[in-house]
């Protein structure tokens, strides 16, 4: 098993510099603009609770996943040892892993009711990023290429840790756009802004974690344009963790509930966060349902299309 370092409790003082310094920067220079923008309490503490309770859900939800990821290691006669140039060739992997992740969390609404927690806060800055899900089970099926492959779970662990400490920097309104070159191929301040905004065609775009290229590469890229509006298409008013973690799950049992046949219920799970079925009263007066289009089929800068998040408001639990 490699000897990997564990990147995030080494980051944890540099997380906490950084989200002091943005602070203190609020209160001397003040935005010029309200709204999203600066830091309040409640909303913070709510970010700073809901990332140490992911802390011991992880640790929980890691019991079953290292399982499946050993059983998976096992069986697979390829090996990828832990050589300092497999290292960044790993790390170019998992990112591309993570953007399908990132991507199929934002279209399902199964997932979406996992990340969903990271996108509920108002506010946009350093504590935004620590507003983790507690319910991370549904992430470990995309990296199974990757063990298959036979990189080592513990290197697919370091990989992913890697990723998430260099995305703690992008969370924040005091970077504005970088020279083009970094604009290009990274993840900045300015393109996970767009990710953050609720409005119009920034909806379900810049899902990259370290590279921006996949956006590029696979057409959800939109570049910052007018300023975001952060949150959800309706926000859920609550400082609670628990129902922050929960309130979308809440809303789909509610809807399961309240559905029409089987085809409905499958479309309030594994249709996009905003699918709705179009009740037709044919002749005979039959109800049927019609599919409609799922989140995350937006042109670039475009108007959304039917059955996207913006379309159909979140629910409150």
């Amino acid at each position: 098993m490699p000897h990997l370092p564990d990147v995030v409790l080494w980051s944890i003082p540099a997380f906490v510099l950084l989200t002091v310094l943005e602070l203190v920067s609020y209160r001397l220079h003040p935005a010029e603009e309200s709204g999203a923008a600066g830091y309040a309490a409640k909303d913070a503490a709510t970010s700073i609770g809901m990332g140490l309770g992911s802390l011991a859900f992880d640790a929980l939800w890691k019991i079953p996943i290292v399982a499946v990821y050993a059983g998976i290691y096992e069986l697979t006669p390829l090996r990828v040892p832990v050589l300092w140039w497999t290292l960044p060739l790993m790390l170019l992997a998992q990112d591309f892993s993570y953007y399908w992740s990132h991507r199929g969390h934002h279209v399902v609404r199964i997932l979406w009711a996992c990340h969903v927690v990271h996108h509920s806060s108002r506010k946009f800055n350093f504590t935004t990023a620590l507003r983790q899900p507690w319910t991370s089970l549904t992430v470990w099926p995309f990296y199974v290429p990757m063990i298959a492959l036979g990189v080592h779970p513990a290197a697919v662990a370091f990989c992913s840790s890697a990723n998430l400490v260099y995305q703690f920097w992008v969370h924040t309104e005091r970077v504005g756009r970088l020279p083009r070159p970094f604009e290009y191929v990274l993840n900045t301040p300015s393109h996970h802004r767009v990710h953050h905004a609720s409005q119009g065609g920034y909806l379900d775009r810049n899902f990259g974690g370290i590279l921006i290229v996949w956006d590029r590469l696979f057409g959800s890229f939109v570049p910052e344009g007018e300023r975001p509006v952060y949150g959800l298409t309706k926000n859920i008013d609550t400082y609670n963790p628990l129902r922050v973690a929960t309130h979308e799950y809440a809303a789909i049992a509610r809807d399961l509930r309240a559905a029409r046949g089987w085809r409905e219920r499958a479309g309030r799970v594994f249709r996009g966060p905003g699918w709705q079925p179009a009740r037709l009263t044919p002749a005979g007066g039959e109800d049927r349902t019609k599919d409609v289009p799922p989140a995350g089929d937006v042109p670039p800068g475009g108007a959304q299309a039917p059955g996207s998040r913006a379309a159909a408001p979140e629910r409150v639990a």
